[in-house]
């Protein structure tokens, strides 16, 4: 497995040793040890997720504060994605800073997200499905996020505005500033 850490510490691209012949391919999408070397701790992952979503939706930006907040390993099982992490942990040099990275099912990329981060994607292909692995449970009360359209974030999430595809409740939420503030 071949692994980058972005320019926000904790957040790693993580590439896996994929093995094909005539019968198709094979890889660990998950390996313990592996990880543990990778992060210098040991995630203990309590619950997986998946998601099928169709070209345009944008789901994002969310994160659990606080005792439930949650790191989040990531990958797309079908199609292809943009997925975005930001960070906000206070008192981190790279505070209000995001990274986007293609995960599809054709590269077999994943992100590693650490605590601390919104996190969201939007649906590059005609339809995705996205799993990732928590390190700590939902909790609806802890749950936060920001418009994944904020200006003053400025992500470019690859999708032409008139065919995004938001839920009412990311269309409502507020602002990165607003988050700021919460957070100092």
């Amino acid at each position: 497995m071949r692994y980058t850490e972005t320019k926000l510490k904790g957040c790693f691209i993580l590439e896996p040793t994929v093995f094909e012949d005539e019968r198709g391919y094979f890889f660990e999408s998950f390996n313990e040890t592996k990880l543990t070397s990778i992060l210098g701790y040991k995630p203990h992952f309590v619950q997986d997720n998946q998601s099928k979503s169709q070209f345009g939706v944008v789901r994002g930006l969310h994160l659990q504060g606080g005792e439930h907040a949650q790191a989040k390993l990531v990958r797309v099982v079908e199609g292809s994605v943009l997925d975005v992490a930001v960070d906000v942990r206070p008192g981190s040099p790279t505070f209000g800073q995001h990274i986007s990275v293609e995960l599809s099912a054709d590269n077999k990329k994943q992100l590693f997200v650490p605590r601390g981060f919104l996190h969201g994607f939007s649906v590059l292909s005609e339809h995705a499905v996205f799993f990732y692995k928590c390190d700590n449970n939902y909790h609806k009360e802890s749950e936060d996020g920001i418009n994944p359209l904020d200006p003053q974030l400025a992500i470019d999430w690859q999708i032409p505005h008139e065919r995004m595809i938001l839920s009412q409740k990311d269309q409502k939420a507020q602002s990165f500033e607003g988050l700021r503030l919460k957070l100092i």
